[in-house]
């Protein structure tokens, strides 16, 4: 039996660059139902620091009636792709402000067991340099979501367009996501948590039992049974 995977791709940007490009070949490799969303297009909205979230649920945003589709597309996937190119050595703005409405699912307040069952791609293009940074940017949320797997893809492609990627550069890209396709269809239909969130996790719980309780975070890891046998990712 084949097996299907649910891709969704997010773009920070608008335009359909080379870091599009990248993104969209490694999902075609990786192959499934691919579905996709374009920053600040789909979603163009920065957060407010109403705190309301975390003082509730992330329901009570006051953008999400914006940001539910692509909250509910993220839990729907089994590979989450985030690309953006490199803005001065970082990811971005649309997708940061993105990112930015997601705080309560890091793994140290109300993280979502939904994750443990994904594994997710960080990918960046430049004309020279900041890829590094620029996944670390959204790598870092991923990360801390809980994701089993999370994959780092960077490319200094030195052009500015796709068609203008030198032949060597492209032989590379189409090795790399070859590569990263082969490996995540490999890891595909698992369930776990990668170490750094699973070190914050312990530490969050060992706070919880030793500190006054900080709601609703405390009551929703009760809830759950973290602060017994159950975890996120075998919940």
């Amino acid at each position: 039996m084949v097996f299907i995977m649910k891709i969704l791709i997010i773009h920070g940007q608008s335009h359909e660059g080379s870091t599009c490009t990248a993104a969209r070949e490694l999902a075609a490799k990786v192959g499934g139902e691919i579905r996709e969303f374009f920053l600040p297009r789909d979603f163009n909205r920065s957060c407010l620091g109403c705190y309301t979230c975390f003082k509730t649920d992330l329901s009570a945003c006051p953008h999400y009636k914006e940001l539910e589709p692509l909250a509910t597309a993220i839990l729907d996937s089994e590979l989450l792709i985030l690309d953006s190119p490199v803005y001065v050595y970082h990811a971005a703005g649309p997708m940061m402000s993105f990112l930015d409405h997601f705080g309560t699912w890091w793994m140290v307040h109300r993280p979502m067991p939904e994750m443990s069952g994904k594994q997710a791609v960080a990918v960046s293009t430049a004309a020279g340099g900041g890829m590094k940074s620029t996944v670390r940017d959204m790598a870092d949320s991923l990360e801390m979501w809980g994701i089993r797997k999370v994959y780092k893809l960077g490319f200094g492609v030195q052009a500015a367009k796709p068609d203008e990627i030198p032949d060597r550069i492209l032989r590379n890209i189409h090795k790399k996501t070859d590569k990263l396709a082969r490996r995540i269809r490999k890891n595909a239909g698992g369930r776990g948590c990668n170490g750094r969130a699973k070190k914050w996790f312990y530490l969050m719980r060992f706070a919880h039992r030793h500190f006054p309780p900080m709601e609703p975070d405390y009551g929703y890891w009760e809830k759950n049974g973290w602060h017994g046998n159950k975890r996120p990712w075998n919940s």
